[in-house]
This record gives C-alpha cells, sequence and structure tokens, in this order.
C-alpha cells in the first residue's frame, strides 16, 4: 500500500464548491475531520465536487503519473486507463495527516465510502496489489492501540510519509489464524455504513451499525490479537496501556484487552 494525495486544497480550488452542497449528485470533499477511527463520515466536509468533472480531472492526472516514478508507476497500463478503477469510486483507506503524541489518538485511519474525494488533510492508500482482505488486516492493525503507541514515539503534528511508510506492520502469512481474525474483527468495525456493503461482502462480514458495548468488545478483542501479533508478552501490553496517553485511565479497556489476551494464549498453546 502506498499513501496517495488526491486533491491539494490551494492548488485545486478551481474545482471545489464550499458552502452548502450545490445538489444531490454532487460528492463530499473530504478533510481529516470528516472521518474517525471506526466512523467512515462524520458529515463534516471540506466542500464539495461535480462528479463528472472530477473523475475526468482525475483520470487525467493518473494517465499523466503512469510514466513517473510515483505510486502509479506500479499499476498496470489497462487498470490506468479504464475510468472505472478510479480510487474515488471504491472503498478506501485513508488517515489523518494532522495528529500530535497529545491527542488522545494519533494514528486515525478510517475506511471510507465511495463517491468522494479527499483533500491533502486525508492523504488515501493506493494498492498496487492485494484485496479487500488486506485492507481489513491493514486497517485493523493501523486502528489497533499497540500500533498507535509505537507512533506516538515519533509523530509530533503530522503524520507524513516519512512517519506513516516505516510504520512496522506485522506480515503475518495469509492463512495465520491471528491475521484472519485482524481481518474478520477489523472488517466489521469497518462496514458500518451499508454504502460499504459490497466491501463487507468480499471480506464476509455482515454491514451495518454496531452497539456501543459491541464494538467496544471488537476493539478490545483487536487490540489483543494485534498484540499478539506484535509478540507482547501480559507485562508489556500492560505497560502499554499504562504509558499510552497521560492522564487516562486505561484500566476499563485494559481489563477486556487483557481477558482477550489470555484467551488468545490459550488459542496459541493448542
Amino acid at each position: 500500500a502506498r499513501p496517495h494525495r488526491e486533491l491539494d486544497a490551494t492548488n485545486d480550488k478551481a474545482w471545489l464548491h464550499f458552502g452548502p452542497r450545490p445538489g444531490p449528485s454532487w460528492w463530499p470533499v473530504y478533510k481529516g475531520e470528516s472521518f474517525d477511527l471506526w466512523d467512515c463520515d462524520t458529515g463534516s466536509y471540506y466542500g464539495w465536487v461535480d462528479p463528472a468533472q472530477i473523475r475526468e480531472q482525475l483520470q487525467a492526472r493518473r494517465s499523466r503519473a503512469r510514466k513517473s516514478a510515483g505510486p502509479f508507476g506500479e499499476f498496470t497500463e489497462g487498470w490506468l486507463a479504464d475510468p472505472s478503477t478510479l480510487p474515488c469510486l471504491h472503498p478506501r483507506i485513508v488517515f489523518r495527516d494532522v495528529s500530535r503524541a497529545t491527542d488522545s489518538r494519533t494514528v486515525r485511519a478510517a475506511l471510507i465510502p465511495p463517491e468522494c474525494v479527499v483533500a491533502n488533510q486525508a492523504p488515501y492508500l493506493l494498492w498496487p496489489r492485494g484485496d479487500a482482505r488486506d485492507q481489513a488486516y491493514l486497517l485493523g492493525v493501523l486502528c489497533s492501540l499497540p500500533l498507535d503507541w509505537y507512533a506516538r514515539c515519533f509523530v509530533d503534528k503530522h503524520l507524513n510519509y516519512h512517519l506513516f511508510n516505516p510504520l512496522p506492520i506485522p506480515r503475518p502469512a495469509r492463512s495465520d489464524r491471528s491475521r484472519a481474525r485482524v481481518v474478520a474483527l477489523a472488517g466489521r468495525l469497518a462496514a458500518q455504513d451499508q454504502r460499504l456493503h459490497r466491501w463487507a461482502e468480499q471480506v464476509e462480514v455482515d454491514c451495518g451499525p454496531l452497539a456501543d458495548d459491541e464494538q467496544a468488545e471488537l476493539i478490545a478483542e483487536l487490540d489483543a490479537v494485534v498484540a499478539r501479533l506484535y509478540g507482547l508478552d501480559e507485562a508489556q501490553l500492560v505497560h502499554l496501556f499504562e504509558s499510552f496517553h497521560r492522564g487516562w485511565d486505561p484500566e476499563p479497556r485494559l481489563t477486556a484487552v487483557r481477558r482477550h489476551f489470555a484467551r488468545q494464549s490459550l488459542v496459541v498453546r493448542r
């Protein structure tokens, strides 16, 4: 996966409309605050774009970029020439550029629905290879507290590409049981909006809203499984939570995570 900027808030203003939505067919322009962890649409947008105009513009840009050393250079000419493969027409992972180690969370990523575009405050991920299950796995790790603990050691004000690209992502085999569990957990947490139902079908998870307690339980299990993938023991897991954020009370969430962590240990021993 490669991070990429779709629109520039300054250089692409000619394509953007600010203020009320001009019409029901216009697409929202996402900014960092347009999404959050396990929330693909907060309803706060940077602006609006005309779908026909922006698709034409984005298709022309990537056609020009295919001969460059940029991220589009890794794709086939057939994929680049096909307008139906434009990333804005498909669910994709985005993350907030503006982020501080003192925030409650540092890496804020989400799977956003199709038919929207993103400004430079929210880079998205291009996938020269991989499928929806790979997306779900990476999203699960990015949204986990173990990954965020690591990111907080390096991020100051912006999650720049030179900080995002080296983030350590465990790479178990696709047949690995823990990897499959991350895919299932992250897939279900991400697919709470019906616009993501086709993606959910590819990941083989249900699609629809989750109750707060159900979501919290899935998040706790996700943190536990990812911690196992990083090779943490229970003492390291406790330290991670206790040192994560100054002034927060880790106990309620840590208790739930430790419960799932213990279950993971039993599975591993079997």
